[in-house]
């Protein structure tokens, strides 16, 4: 149960990092915001080279220097909502720069670069840096060394989770084969079954059979009956013998 907590909580933790990538994605470059990054009026966010782009393809004759406008003043839409942004004279370099976004970014990629924790080491749930490692052989479950020294099971009598596994896993595996063969004899049992009604069956059927049945009856009209029956468990007598 506590390794499917743990699954669970790495995977919110991973849709949450996904969420918020997706809050940190420039709508021109498509990719994550470059630093600096400027805010717009309208409060959404550009690199500040993405800005520049769209400033220079919306005032294509206005004087440039290695790639950079030059002039001061102009205006370009926001490629979010198309609202009109206006520049003053410092043109790109008079947007403010959005110090938020740029420390956000910082810490996702710290996150992203942190070796992630392994999806098939079950933690404790209450002591969430330790590793499970005992089972406790008195409540019947998996706990960690910290919950027996100081937590719930301090008093129970515990064993190595390796240990525990490896005895459950080989009683699991002899009761399995005892299953098994168990079925092969009940199977052999349905068959042997089955083939001694169809035996009955056909003998039952054959002329000379009813024939001889009729005779051994005959001096007992009643009897004959039964005379068959007899026949019957006695055949079935000597199959199982």
């Amino acid at each position: 149960m506590s390794a499917s907590l743990n699954y669970k909580s790495f995977s919110k933790e991973q849709q949450t990092m996904d969420n918020l990538e997706k809050q940190l994605i420039c709508p021109i470059c498509l990719e994550m915001f470059t630093k600096p990054v400027v805010i717009l009026p309208c409060q959404h966010n550009l690199c500040r080279k993405c800005a520049s782009d769209i400033f220079q393809a919306s005032n294509p004759y206005l004087p440039t220097r290695g790639g950079t406008t030059v002039a001061s003043g102009g205006r370009f839409r926001c490629p979010s909502c198309r609202h009109e942004v206006v520049l003053d004279r410092h043109g790109i370099y008079g947007l403010q720069r959005n110090l938020l976004v740029e420390n956000i970014i910082d810490i996702y990629k710290q996150e992203s670069t942190r070796p992630e924790k392994k999806s098939d080491q079950p933690m404790c749930e209450e002591h969430e840096e330790e590793r499970i490692n005992i089972y406790c052989l008195n409540c019947e479950v998996p706990t960690c060394s910290l919950c027996k020294v100081f937590g719930a099971h301090k008093d129970c009598q515990v064993a190595p989770l390796t240990h525990v596994f490896q005895r459950q896993k080989s009683e699991l595996s002899d009761g399995i084969a005892v299953l098994v063969g168990s079925n092969d004899r009940v199977q052999g049992v349905i068959s042997q079954l089955e083939d001694t009604c169809k035996t009955i069956e056909i003998g039952f059927e054959d002329p000379p059979l009813q024939v001889q049945a009729a005779a051994s009856g005959s001096g007992n009209g009643a009897d004959s009956e039964p005379a068959r029956h007899v026949f019957s468990f006695s055949w079935l007598n000597s199959l199982s013998e």
